[in-house]
């Protein structure tokens, strides 16, 4: 009996009768020889009871010994099944000779729960209908070759029995349910019609294809085909329930007498040889294990894109297999290649087509070939590419964001000092020049950061309600100068033109950078158009992985008529650092950046290109309404443009920054203004200075993003007990640091990395006022 409560059970036990006898044996062997010095019986009665009792006692002995034998088999089996297969999948048993169960494992209480037996041959016949032949098949090669395994066809599907003889003589046996088995999953949702048939011409398994041919389930070959034998590589009639159908067969030995019958519905249209196969619903190769492709059906052509392909080798019509292709057809042919799919790409100029190929061995006229099945797999690649392509485009924005965070510290103490230098010299000393220059790149390094954080979309922005036309009309002049003398520069506008509201800075980096690279697409000159108008979509927009919702839209259309971008690299163009341009030319920045700019904003960008044509780029803003809301919005922010100014020096400042250069900067900066400043160099730290409750701080000007507790979690403390302190964060990324914390920090405002001296003394004095 198979227990339950243990994953390893040593399934045989020294049962209760037998322990009762052996201790009765014992029991009475010491009476016998005990009892002639009790009673008063003759010399020779004692004596032979006394024999008698040494024999019984002898028995017992030898019956002890094998006991504790059987005991040390199964404790070692039992060991060995805990060391080894405890966790394995596959039901393991582990028996003697005779085939008693020793021990099993979890898989086999689960697999085989509820069974009634100490026997293998007795568990396996929920299995099996005659388990016993089977076993003494194997058990009987295991003893001469170490081990034996067999695949056993089942109603329920495939079973492999494997045996391995142990070294004290028990044997590890092993039930696997086979993951290929034609019951499972792929076969039965597979659109070519299958049969499992067994050596007797007993149909095993019919797919859900087959059955919806046949129109039921058959129990025979005999009542499905109407002769017999069938002829694989021909077409057979078979009797449906709606009447005789004649089918291209092909067959797949799996050993054992075992065999899989794939059939297809052929439409004869005239008496040529190959018409049946190329008229078959599905594009079907014939192929020798070589490789050389023997005949292609109507649908294959279409699909790869040709027009004959007998006597080519596969190789030449797909690739991207990863390993020689000659390997995969040898394998398959000879049986040794697992029954999955591939995913290629077939070797076409016109369109990227990707296939699944499967390959089925087929036995015609002696000989063994392959058929191949194949599947238009193009958009499910293209999904995964896409999947791809977003995941690295995120990861590459979170680098991006990253070493941007880390230059604006290194910016901010630079130009910081430089600012403080500058304080002590005048342009007539020797050093200042020099000074200048550290200025003047420290700021060319902040915008080349700027760019990254424009990709990583973590830039600041500062959006105002724009008219496109007047954006693109101040920006004529530079538009031209940009563009030279070979090219001309026309500007088209819709005479009804709505409001869009962007950061106008950033706004005419795109449009400097569309036009820059559209001249130098037009090397030998040309004309480059720049169009708006509104446009109103009833339905939503789906374009490269991207969809545009519906409503009223402003596009700005950028197009040249250059030498235009191959289609293989059109999607990496909005890539960091990809460009089509030669070395020294171009960083690869301009149109990712244009690109984040863009998403930031609320807008979409689709770039259309044909090569030795030209390109154009469209860009989506969305149309700006105002409401109430903005009102009151402009209305605060005129009344905060006419408040008084406040004076320098008048507050305390508690400064928190974890960065050593940037903190000693900004305060002797505000210390040069007459501020008082408190340092810390940490949350944690500027919390305890606050504990002081004689301290009077004025303002807080603190990191967002620092080791332990970030800027707004302290400060959102610190208010609690000082409601009303101003607050000014500062961050190498942009407002988007702040997350959902924002709104919960009153009276504060952000300024962002790098800053000069000036820009944070006036933050300060203008959040005092």
């Amino acid at each position: 009996m198979i227990g339950r409560s243990s994953s390893i059970v040593p399934s045989l036990k020294i049962q209760t009768p037998e322990q009762a006898r052996l201790v009765a044996t014992f029991f009475l062997s010491a009476l016998l020889i005990v009892l002639p010095w009790i009673l008063p019986i003759p010399d020779w009665i004692g004596r032979a009871l006394v024999a008698v009792g040494l024999t019984l006692g002898g028995v017992s002995a030898m019956i002890l010994i094998q006991t504790r034998v059987r005991q040390g088999a199964r404790a070692m089996a039992s060991e060995l099944l805990t060391g080894f297969i405890d966790k394995d999948a596959s039901a393991s048993f582990v028996t003697d000779d005779d085939g008693v169960i020793h021990a099993c494992n979890t898989a086999a209480l689960k697999r085989f729960e509820g069974t009634e037996s100490d026997t293998i041959s007795g568990t396996l016949r929920s299995v099996l209908a005659n388990p016993s032949a089977v076993l003494f098949r194997l058990q009987s090669r295991a003893k001469l070759e170490g081990s034996a395994r067999e695949d056993i066809v089942t109603r329920r599907g495939n079973v492999r029995l494997a045996v391995h003889e142990m070294a004290n003589g028990s044997f590890l046996w092993r039930v696997e349910d086979m993951g290929d088995r034609p019951t499972g999953r792929t076969a039965d949702a597979s659109p070519v019609p299958m049969i499992s048939v067994g050596r007797t011409g007993a149909v095993l398994f019919m797919n859900e294809s087959a059955r919806s041919l046949i129109g039921e389930r058959v129990k025979s070959t005999e009542r499905l085909f109407t002769s017999l034998p069938v002829i694989p590589g021909r077409i057979n009639t078979i009797m449906t329930k709606s009447g005789p159908v004649e089918v291209l067969v092909s067959e797949h030995a799996r050993g054992q007498g075992r065999s899989e019958i794939y059939f297809m519905k052929a439409v004869v249209e005239d008496s040529g040889p190959h018409t049946g196969f190329e008229s078959l619903p599905v594009p079907l190769l014939k192929v020798r294990p070589g490789g050389e492709v023997l005949s292609v059906n109507r649908m294959a052509m279409r699909l790869l894109g040709i027009e004959e392909a007998e006597g080519v080798q596969l190789g030449q019509l797909m690739e991207g297999l990863g390993r020689p292709m000659n390997d995969w057809l040898q394998e398959t042919a000879k049986g040794l290649a697992p029954h999955k799919s591939e995913f290629l790409r077939v070797s076409r100029d016109d369109k990227e087509v990707f296939v699944q190929v499967t390959l089925t061995r087929i036995i015609e006229d002696g000989e063994t070939l392959l058929m191949a099945v194949l599947n238009d797999a193009t958009e499910l690649k293209t999904l995964e590419a896409q999947f791809v392509q977003s995941q690295k485009m995120q990861a590459i924005g979170q680098l991006a964001g990253g070493v941007a965070h880390d230059f604006n510290n290194l910016l901010t103490a630079i130009s910081g000092h430089c600012d403080l230098l500058l304080l002590r010299h005048d342009q007539g000393d020797q050093d200042y020049g020099d000074l200048i220059q550290i200025h003047e790149n420290a700021n060319r390094a902040a915008a080349l950061v700027s760019q990254l954080l424009a990709f990583s979309r973590k830039q600041t922005l500062q959006p105002e309600v724009l008219d496109v036309r007047e954006t693109l009309s101040d920006l004529t002049h530079l538009l031209n100068r940009l563009v030279g003398e070979k090219v001309s520069l026309t500007l088209s506008h819709d005479p009804v033109m709505r409001s869009i509201r962007a950061d106008k800075r950033q706004l005419e980096q795109v449009l400097m950078n569309l036009v820059v690279n559209a001249r130098d697409a037009m090397p030998h000159g040309g004309e480059i158009r720049v169009e708006t108008e509104v446009v109103a979509l009833d339905t939503a927009l789906e374009r490269d992985r991207a969809v545009v919702p519906p409503g009223e839209w402003v596009t700005i259309q950028v197009s040249d008529e250059g030498t235009g971008i191959s289609p293989d690299k059109l999607q990496k163009v909005f890539e960091p650092f990809y460009t089509t341009k030669r070395t020294g030319e171009g960083t690869g920045l301009g149109l990712s950046t244009a690109y984040g700019i863009i998403k930031q904003t609320g807008g979409f960008i689709f770039v259309d290109s044909v090569l030795n044509q030209g390109t154009k780029f469209t860009l989506y803003f969305p149309v700006y309404r105002s409401d109430a809301s903005a009102s009151v919005d402009e209305t605060v922010a005129q009344t905060k443009a006419k408040a008084p100014t406040a004076q320098h020096g008048e507050g305390v400042v508690l400064l928190v920054e974890d960065e050593a250069p940037v903190r000693a900067f900004a305060s002797r900066a505000l210390r040069m203004r007459g501020y008082t400043v408190l340092e810390a160099e940490s949350a944690e730290e500027a919390l305890e200075t606050l504990e002081d409750p004689n301290l009077s701080v004025d303002v807080f000007v603190t990191d967002v993003i620092m080791p332990g507790m970030d800027g707004p979690t302290w400060v959102r403390k610190a208010l609690e007990e000082r409601p009303g302190t101003k607050v000014v964060f500062v961050s190498g990324y942009s407002e988007g640091a702040f997350g959902d914390a924002e709104p919960d920090v009153p009276n504060s405002v952000f300024l962002a990395k790098p800053f000069s001296l000036s820009q944070l003394t006036e933050t300060v004095q203008s959040q005092l006022q």
